[in-house]
């Protein structure tokens, strides 16, 4: 199998259903909307960069890189904490992120498939497939 590029979209993906699955909420839910601000303020879940760097299987560079993009987008915040960086998701994110999983998957499979070869698929991935 041909190793492909990761471009930052793909990269987005993972991060945020992994800051999703950290909170711990299905995305699906009925009536999420209502309840995101709710779960978000009640929420006090630490994600660090690092954490990011792993889920991602990436270098600084592109942790940084993308977690950047996120911010830009404003899917995410960062919060200095100590010596690291506190990750969280925010509203604008979340909607994002169910909004295009199924798009996602469907542009992303074989390089999802890649990515998590060995650690099994992701519900978000296998739960819309």
């Amino acid at each position: 199998m041909e190793k492909r590029y990761k471009d930052h979209r793909i990269y987005s993906c993972f991060a945020l259903n992994f800051l999703v699955s950290a909170i711990g909420i299905n995305l699906y839910q009925e009536e999420l909307e209502e309840r995101i601000d709710d779960v978000l303020e009640d929420t006090d879940v630490k994600v660090t960069k690092d954490d990011i760097r792993h889920e991602l299987q990436t270098n600084h560079k592109m942790t940084s890189s993308v977690l950047g993009y996120l911010v830009e987008e404003g899917h995410i915040t960062m919060e200095l904490e100590g010596r690291s960086y506190r990750i969280r998701i925010t509203r604008s994110g979340i909607l994002h992120i169910r909004e295009f999983n199924k798009f996602y998957s469907a542009l992303y499979s074989s390089q999802i498939l890649d990515h998590y070869r060995f650690r099994g698929l992701p519900s978000w991935f296998t739960d819309i497939s």
